[in-house]
């Protein structure tokens, strides 16, 4: 419990900034590169919270093709050095190769941080606000669109101010064209529950997914539980305290924390869901145990709050034996192949019974979300593009 105690007070301290990024291209599809960018920069950057419309202008500082310019406003955890680090990846991810050369030239894409906050940044590397930004009609007319009443910190004028002491003569250009604005899980989502199987690895995507989105997260208490060592030796003598205990206390646990408001966490990602009781009591207790145990569970059932998404992770047996030797818990060494199917056995009966949730099957057999990012983006993936 150390452990979660200490994730979850970390996570508390993480801070929420506001950035507003500038996306320019004058090659290739220009509409499509600009869409591209912004759904890289939902994906490694946070979350996109508003988008400016699109603007055609002849290219600022040397003769070619027309730019297409727009504004986002992006709401990130990462600090400005690694933010710009991770934009000029993106622009390498879309294809751009940066030259050194002092003079304007084409591109494919160019991503510049406008505004981070109320911060005034001069380092080698980065400046900010943008030192060219106040000169610039394509930079300010799409940021004065969703940013106007934001303050230059240097400047100390609004940026719809900004732009009407703007001299720059460049003709401006709205297409019709609207981008789209990508949507987070956070704000897709109020509440999802990671199911799986023993070794599944959903404590450690629960808690990826709270560090990533800054969530509440709600982890079994498992280790607290002083009859589970108990169990795995006499599963016989000891299934019904088990089941009982475990019933309780995640019924207090979701009440409790589903319940309480959080100012600053409006999601919510846990790493089980009750039901989960049932299907474990189903397999450890005899018939006349689990009727009383199902009549104590009907009555709970009713009151806990359903998640809007359930995910059940599968893994295939072997690999389910394979995490659990490798977590290294001592009461789990004597687990059985048999055991693990039957549970998930009873997983699969319960989701193709349960006609008022949102499931989402997800098979991590052949994936490492741990180790690999892009495994781990497989599966955000995934639950993002889910359709009930």
């Amino acid at each position: 419990m150390l452990f979660v105690s200490l994730r979850y007070q970390i996570n508390v301290l993480k801070i929420q900034r506001i950035t507003y990024l500038s996306l320019g291209t004058n090659q290739g599809n220009k509409f499509e590169n600009l869409q591209n960018a912004i759904d890289l920069i939902a994906e490694e950057i946070g979350s996109v919270l508003k988008v400016a419309s699109v603007y055609e202008t002849a290219s600022w500082g040397f003769d070619s093709d027309n730019f297409y310019n727009t504004c986002i406003k992006v709401s990130t955890y990462l600090p400005p050095e690694e933010l710009i680090t991770r934009l000029l990846i993106i622009e390498k991810e879309l294809g751009r190769i940066r030259k050194d050369s002092t003079t304007y030239t084409d591109r494919l894409i160019d991503l510049d941080i406008l505004l981070f906050d109320d911060e005034i940044i001069f380092s080698p590397d980065l400046i900010v606000p943008h030192p060219r930004m106040l000169a610039r009609k394509f930079t300010l007319v799409p940021l004065a669109e969703i940013a106007a009443t934001t303050m230059h910190p240097i400047e100390k004028k609004h940026i719809n101010a900004c732009l009407a002491a703007c001299d720059d003569a460049s003709e401006i250009t709205k297409i019709e064209q609207v981008l789209v604005r990508p949507i987070s899980i956070a704000e897709k989502y109020n509440y999802i529950a990671i199911e799986g199987n023993i070794g599944a690895g959903k404590t450690t995507l629960s808690n990826m997914m709270s560090d990533e989105f800054n969530a509440k997260i709600v982890l079994e208490r498992f280790a607290d539980n002083p009859f589970l060592p108990k169990f795995y030796k006499d599963e016989e003598r000891y299934a019904f305290p088990l089941e009982m205990s475990f019933l309780a206390d995640r019924y207090q646990q979701l009440s409790d924390d589903l319940a309480q408001f959080d100012l600053f966490k409006n999601f919510i990602v846990s790493d089980y869901y009750i039901f989960k009781s049932l299907i474990f009591a189903q397999i450890t207790l005899q018939d006349d145990e689990y009727t009383l145990y199902r009549k104590m569970f009907d009555l709970m059932y009713k009151e806990i709050v359903k998640p809007d998404l359930y995910v059940y992770l599968y893994q295939n047996t072997d690999r389910l034996l394979q995490n659990i030797q490798k977590r290294g818990r001592a009461y789990e060494q004597n687990i059985e192949a048999t055991y693990l199917e039957k549970i998930h056995d009873g997983y699969s009966n319960f989701i193709k019974t349960q006609q008022d949730l949102n499931i989402l099957v997800i098979d991590v057999s052949e994936l490492d979300f741990v180790s690999s990012k892009e495994d781990y983006k497989t599966i955000l993936k995934k639950i993002k593009n889910y359709d009930s």
